[in-house]
């Protein structure tokens, strides 16, 4: 669910915010933000407040790497267009061939596939390369 996933995001950042504060951040109501906390901690997901996210969870979730050529006069809208992205995780400039790397996760390949290829089609693109990620490693 979109709003799940949005809401262990700003949970991650700060545990500590408040419910109104979420739910302005969120752009929902204070009771759906509470019932949908209540949801998680019932089910498992949020396991305590310094937040701690079910591993099982994490498991299911599909991330990728995805480098991006880009027509340098459109690199500053390109990368506002995929800043909006809900599910972006990091974007960053780099050297080298390709300009861009992102990094989204979803929870399912389709829906990895279908954000890859929405950023690929972007005006602007020229190229793009994928990584999917595999197992974490090390995760600070």
């Amino acid at each position: 669910m979109k709003n799940e996933s949005q809401l262990l995001r700003l949970l991650q950042e700060n545990s500590r915010r408040t419910i109104s504060d979420l739910a302005g951040e969120l752009g929902l109501s204070r009771a759906t933000v509470q019932q949908t906390m209540d949801r998680l901690e019932r089910k498992g997901v949020i396991q305590g407040y310094t937040i701690k996210i079910n591993p099982h969870y994490q498991q299911q979730q599909v991330s990728a790497y995805i480098m991006i050529s880009v027509v340098p006069k459109k690199t500053a809208d390109i990368i506002r267009q995929i800043q909006k992205h809900p599910n972006l995780d990091m974007l960053c400039t780099i050297s080298g061939q390709y300009d861009l790397i992102a990094k989204v996760t979803e929870a399912t390949t389709e829906a990895l596939d279908q954000s890859i290829d929405a950023i690929a089609t972007l005006d602007g693109v020229e190229q793009t390369l994928s990584h999917i990620v595999l197992s974490k490693k090390v995760d600070r």
